[in-house]
């Protein structure tokens, strides 16, 4: 029996020594591995551990596991590229502008009547005034976070990243790794969230450069065509110089004029010179002109879909959210209603600020910075009993 148990001690203790010289080896390898590769070793490791997680796990949740690489690169690149968005926006409309001021401006000054230089002097100024400074408040103002520490206000749940209490309507944003106090989405042409305390900014952004586009685009339709045209003379006129044989067809398709194939001149006289400032003054033309046109057409669009959901009163994570709670609900026969819905007017009224009349030109039409209703945290408006907002 002593020998039994004599056998059965060396044989544990052996077992010891070789779990704590292959803890070793292990640990002398992690050391001898770079950090980053550590980290990421361990990361694989957690996300392969979260995929069997609790009973709850489902397809989404599966999903969101193993696109969570894709997820974290797509933050990170985001992030990286959001001064590089900026700066081209500021680029972009710095060139239209040179083109207004230099190019167009000129002309419309020696060419319309004093009405029509009236309206475009006011209604374009007006317009850039508007640009600039809603792009700049959205850009520098904050969206809004939670407190850190605890507060006494309800809280919907706990953020799984910030592991923190999260009030209602606030979201967390990977980019910029915080939560987001009524979050609707992360812009990088902002390079910030569009949150709670610059959701107006951004709103009136995308309708102030909508709109202008839209007026550059419409007035100068017409330059348009003369400076497409004009380019288009100018490379038939290069073909010709270097050239170009034509064939007795020419005439009938019209590339050369009824007496060049008899010898006689097209021109009476030299043809008009072209000079460079010509050509840059039409490629400016038709460079403003299809810049503002594809602005036009697609922020309008986005301008027209958050235009809708602030007349539901949701943002853009919301309406994603209530579209799968009412689906949920209808097959249950139960009707999902929006809790920060007031109605179209009420809707629009709480987004802009407006509590009086004279409020639509001060605060909507005119450039203001009057902070949001209510702090993000709490939404207690209730209309029919604390109209506030009452016009």
């Amino acid at each position: 029996m002593q020998k039994a148990v004599s056998r059965r001690q060396l044989f544990s203790s052996a077992m010891r020594l070789v779990l704590r010289w292959s803890r070793l080896c292990l640990r002398c390898s992690r050391r001898r591995l770079p950090r980053r590769l550590r980290n990421l070793l361990s990361y694989s490791r957690l996300l392969l551990r979260s995929l069997q997680f609790n009973s709850l796990t489902n397809s989404e949740l599966i999903m969101d596991c193993v696109f969570e690489p894709v997820f974290w690169l797509v933050d990170h690149l985001t992030r990286w590229f959001g001064v590089v968005f900026v700066c081209l926006v500021v680029v972009l409309t710095s060139s239209i502008l040179m083109i207004a001021y230099f190019c167009l401006l000129p002309l419309v000054l020696y060419t319309y009547s004093p009405a029509w230089i009236a309206w475009h002097l006011g209604y374009g100024h007006w317009n850039l005034v508007m640009i600039v400074f809603h792009y700049y408040k959205a850009t520098k103002t904050s969206p809004g976070y939670p407190p850190q520490r605890k507060f006494d206000i309800p809280s919907v749940s706990v953020c799984k990243k910030c592991i923190v209490p999260k009030p209602a309507r606030t979201h967390h944003c990977g980019i910029c790794n915080t939560c987001i106090l009524k979050m609707d989405h992360h812009c990088p042409w902002l390079n910030n969230c569009v949150g709670h305390f610059n959701h107006r900014y951004f709103f009136s952004f995308c309708m102030s450069m909508t709109l202008g586009c839209l007026y550059c685009s419409i007035s100068g339709r017409n330059m348009f065509l003369e400076a497409y045209n004009a380019i288009e003379h100018w490379k038939s006129l290069d073909m010709e110089k270097q050239g170009v044989p034509v064939k007795g067809v020419g005439l009938l398709i019209g590339i050369l004029p009824p007496g060049a194939m008899t010898g006689q001149s097209y021109y009476q006289t030299s043809p008009p010179p072209f000079t460079f400032r010509d050509k840059m003054f039409h490629k400016s033309v038709i460079y403003m002109w299809v810049l503002t046109s594809t602005v036009a057409l697609a922020l309008g669009g986005l301008t027209v879909w958050h235009a809708v959901l602030i007349s539901r009163g949701e943002t853009s994570i919301e309406r994603h959210i209530n579209s799968k709670e009412t689906s949920r609900l209808k097959k249950r026969g139960k009707v999902f209603r929006n809790p920060f819905n007031h109605g179209r007017l009420n809707n629009w009224k709480l987004f802009l600020g407006v509590e009086k009349r004279s409020h639509w030109l001060t605060r909507v039409l005119l450039p203001s910075s009057h902070a949001p209703y209510g702090d993000g945290l709490t939404w207690d408006y209730s209309p029919q009993r604390k109209d506030l907002m009452a016009i």
